[in-house]
């Protein structure tokens, strides 16, 4: 009996180092995501060959260098911004008109443990790096890199830009600059699920049917440097009147609300009729709303409910929006705190604006509670046109071009 016993033995040993064999040969989530943020993977990770590659280390130089003053001059300032004036946030946080920003969403609600994210742009896929070939790897990094240039210098996306961009290679969508943000920002990555939303709101996983006018989206399960669970949810939505409509993206965001709501460079289509649906939705279901003024237009907020504070300057829309001027808005401004960052269309430091608005919980306010005694201001003098640049600087040898 003795001799097969320790046959059985070996055997179930031999079994044993497979499957951890196995195991460590996976490429995880998480080491994907370093790997494309330009961090290295874990010790053990099939990645690590890959980043001996001069491509992939002129990849993260540059976005070492990007992320670092990225970091100092807006992100550590924003965080800072709001411990000091978001006295108690709720666990979730809805970002309308997003795209892939989770990195704004984590510096403004960085006590979040739920962040809700939609947009037009598509979830995208990242395959197995390892299995495709060194130059599609190049030209991953690559159009990572440029997809990423206008955030990483003016706070926003250019749409048109990530258009072409996020559709260039088989590493596409937001995804895979959902991973960059969450790695950059300190997120270990535990979890990547596609799901999809019915038009009731129901969460589908992959081979259920999610039924007609299905909102596609993805599930990320992260812990930050407190080992907490956190989930982030990327919709690929119309949140126009009729894809609201016809979605089930806000009956699903109605079970995890009321939460605390961003908008950041929305193009003005919340001052559109053509968005009134999601607009009277977020003023329903937000406790705080944070905006610049390309959010949610001053006069549709009912003053009695809501309690304003305006940070640094509104100096009007740029010329593309020049027509979505707010004269409530700038009477409101001429009695704002100053803000040491950037951010929206107005990205330079001092010259952008950001609205606090804070429901007034269970009963209205009387309106001299909204507004100061300061008289109304003349409209302000337009300033000059301000455009991104042709290009940024190049680091690494990369340029980006915008529109």
């Amino acid at each position: 009996m003795i001799r097969p016993l320790r046959i059985a033995a070996v055997v179930l040993a031999l079994l044993a180092a497979a499957v951890s064999s196995a195991r460590a040969a996976d490429v995880t989530f998480d080491d994907t995501a370093r790997f494309l943020a330009g961090m290295q993977p874990s010790a053990d990770s099939p990645l690590v060959p890959l980043t001996k590659d001069p491509g992939w280390q002129r990849h993260a130089k540059f976005f070492d260098g990007a992320f670092a003053q990225l970091e100092q001059r807006q992100l550590s300032k924003i965080r800072n911004w709001a411990d000091a004036n978001l006295a108690a946030p709720r666990p979730t946080m809805f970002y309308m008109f997003s795209g892939p920003d989770f990195l704004y969403a984590n510096a403004f609600y960085a006590k979040a443990s739920t962040y809700v994210l939609g947009a037009l742009e598509p979830v995208g896929a990242v395959p197995d790096l390892t299995r495709l070939p060194r130059s599609s790897i190049g030209a991953a990094l690559y159009n990572v890199e440029r997809s990423l240039g206008s955030i990483l210098s003016f706070s926003f996306f250019i749409t048109k830009q990530m258009k072409v961009d996020l559709h260039a290679n088989q590493v596409n969508g937001t995804l895979p600059i959902l991973y960059v943000f969450l790695a950059r920002s300190g997120k270990t990555i535990r979890n990547v699920e596609m799901i999809a939303l019915d038009n009731k709101g129901g969460v589908h996983t992959a081979g259920d049917n999610p039924g007609p006018n299905a909102t596609h989206g993805v599930r990320i399960t992260f812990a930050g440097s407190d080992g907490e669970a956190r989930t982030l949810y990327y919709f690929s939505t119309d949140l126009s009147n009729s894809g609201a409509r016809a979605a089930g993206l806000l009956k699903f965001c109605e079970t995890l609300g009321p939460g605390n709501s961003l908008l950041k460079s929305a193009s003005y289509l919340l001052h559109s009729g053509n968005f009134t649906l999601v607009r009277d939705w977020l003023l329903a279901n937000s406790a705080t709303i944070i905006q610049d003024d390309s959010g949610i237009p001053l006069a549709n907020y009912n003053a009695r409910q809501w309690r304003f504070f305006p940070f640094g300057r509104y100096l009007g829309p740029i010329d593309e929006f020049a027509s979505r001027y707010q004269e409530r808005y700038a009477e409101l401004f001429t009695r704002a705190q100053p803000i040491d960052f950037g951010v929206g269309y107005r990205w330079r430091t001092h010259e952008s604006n950001l609205l606090l608005s804070v429901k007034v919980p269970g009963g209205e306010i009387a309106p001299a509670e909204t507004t100061s005694s300061a008289e109304p201001s003349s409209r302000p003098p337009r300033p000059k046109r301000l455009r991104p640049p042709e290009s940024i600087p190049p680091q690494s040898g990369r340029f980006f071009w915008f529109r």
